[in-house]
């Protein structure tokens, strides 16, 4: 789960980037796609961190 974790936070890092490029190029649909995509796996790694702890324990 760890490295799901990373990935997904990697995911939304890219997300805000590609917003932020998107609001250079006033791109309307690409800012749209981005920030949902930041917003839902930004969500998912929080979620992750809180239910699974960091670093996550080994059951």
């Amino acid at each position: 789960m760890n490295l799901l974790m990373v990935i997904f936070g990697l995911i939304a890092i890219l997300a805000v980037v590609g917003t932020i490029q998107g609001f250079k190029e006033r791109n309307l649909l690409s800012i749209v796609f981005n920030l949902l995509a930041a917003v839902i796996f930004g969500a998912f790694t929080i979620a992750t961190i809180v239910t699974q702890g960091y670093p996550p324990s080994l059951h």
